[in-house]
């Protein structure tokens, strides 16, 4: 069962994903980091970005963000940060390079901090930091997941204790500029010429799914005039970005790698395994995720959600036990009999930086249902992934991706009303009113014109 808009391999919100990703956060938090480690090593952090930009050739412009970040300044940090990405010198694309990088680096950092949970943001950057082994090459692709364990690492630049890059910027020249002049000499990095035979094997490869009428939602391909191939768009740059993973993974056979996920990648899928709160990317494809891989990883999550959310939700927990929970407790505020953490539900960015942790193993698991040519194998992937998925929703029910990447499996399993449970309940939560819902409503209508259909 699947309605037209929907692919398994992507979820319908592909593009909402993108605004969610790659969207400032909001909200407002009533003072600076109060734990002491957590200031001492943000002050380390900015004092090592401040010394790497001057060495780039900061602008004035820059130097004001650092002084005011350097001061503890937030606000001001902030203000500055803004000016300079709706100036005309950035927007044109003068104002970019390494110094840039440093910027948002910085301004990622204490954002998260600053007007997020700091409890929360620590545990995130903390407990990624202690999973990935010194000297791996780990992949942030949320803004918490690059942002986060950037500004918590010892070093960042001398790349201590692991090299952290995102996926998501690869395609940016300047972006890889900087990488260069941090890493060189440490890893083996794409080099312009592998850049450039990554667009061209892109292209030539969308060009053919275009004629086979095979794109991806979202996947801007078109032929000019003179029959050349033009790509655009964020699905298009996360193609090519993806093909600068593979490069980067080929080119640094020694090193292990960790991935947090943003957009799925398709050629990973056969080599991801869980690895606590993101996913570690194998050499070679795995013909199956162990009993033992996929019993780790229940029960880490379960342990780790347990004092988040309280101890109710198990592998026989139904959806609308999640759909009751989603509405009593963050739509109605009411907390009566809630053994969770009250702190943990006064912060949509922190909901949504683990939910999104865990709809990504979650989409792991689909796949591999879908994928799996075992009817065993089969049954035992698409139990993990109900019950991850059912885990990211309770975490955050209003989460687009966990929402649409949840409904695009549920429909997989022709399971139409637990689906459309799960659309309904999350539009009714305050993030998911006004605009920011439209797809939402949409995929509702579509749902319920399909269940009518079917009657």
């Amino acid at each position: 069962m699947k309605i037209s808009i929907y692919r398994s391999s992507q979820p319908l919100g592909i593009l909402i994903m993108a605004a969610l990703l790659t969207a400032g956060c909001g909200g407002k938090h009533p003072g600076a980091p109060k734990d002491r480690e957590t200031t001492a090593q943000l002050k380390s952090f900015i004092s090592q970005k401040t010394a790497q930009a001057n060495d780039s050739g900061a602008s004035p412009e820059i130097k004001q963000f650092f002084n005011a970040a350097q001061k503890g300044d937030w606000q001001a940090a902030d203000r500055i940060f803004k000016q300079i990405s709706t100036s005309p010198d950035r927007t044109s694309g003068k104002l970019k390079g390494p110094a840039w990088e440093d910027v948002k680096e910085v301004w990622g950092g204490l954002q998260a901090f600053y007007e997020g949970s700091e409890k929360y943001s620590q545990a995130f950057g903390r407990d990624i930091i202690q999973s990935i082994p010194p000297g791996s090459i780990y992949f942030g692709g949320t803004d918490p997941g690059r942002f986060l364990v950037t500004a918590m690492c010892p070093s960042q630049v001398k790349g201590e204790p692991f090299f952290v890059l995102t996926q998501n910027a690869l395609a940016d020249g300047s972006y890889l500029d900087y990488l260069h002049g941090m890493f060189d000499g440490k890893i083996s990095l794409p080099t312009p010429k592998d850049s450039q035979k990554c667009f061209d094997d892109y292209s030539a490869d969308a060009a053919q799914r275009m004629n086979n009428n095979q794109l991806k939602p979202g996947e801007s391909v078109t032929r000019d005039a003179n029959g050349q191939v033009r790509v655009s768009g964020q699905v298009s740059v996360m193609e090519i970005n993806g093909l600068l993973v593979k490069t980067i993974f080929d080119k640094n056979p020694d090193r292990e790698f960790y991935i947090e996920e943003s957009f799925p990648l398709d050629w990973m899928y056969p080599q991801l395994e869980p690895h606590g709160l993101i996913m570690k990317l194998n050499r070679q494809p795995q013909a199956t995720l162990s009993d033992e891989i996929v019993s780790q990883d229940h029960d880490y999550w379960t342990q780790y959600v347990t004092p988040i959310i309280g101890s109710w939700l198990n592998a026989n927990t139904s959806v609308q036990e999640v759909a009751d929970f989603a509405k009593k407790t963050y739509l109605e505020k009411n907390l009566s009999g809630f053994q969770g953490d009250p702190e943990f539900l006064n912060s949509q960015n922190t909901q949504k930086m683990f939910s999104k942790l865990r709809s990504s193993i979650a989409g792991l698991y689909a796949w591999r249902a879908h994928h799996s040519k075992d009817d065993s194998d089969k049954t035992r992937m698409a139990a993990e992934a109900d019950f991850a998925f059912r885990q990211a929703l309770a975490l955050c029910p209003y989460s687009p991706e966990a929402v649409f990447r949840y409904v695009n499996f549920l429909l997989e399993q022709n399971r139409l009303t637990d689906a459309l449970l799960i659309g309904e309940t999350a539009a009714q939560m305050p993030p998911m009113l006004g605009n920011d819902g439209a797809a939402l409503r949409q995929m509702i209508e579509q749902l319920k014109a399909y269940q009518h259909k079917g009657a």
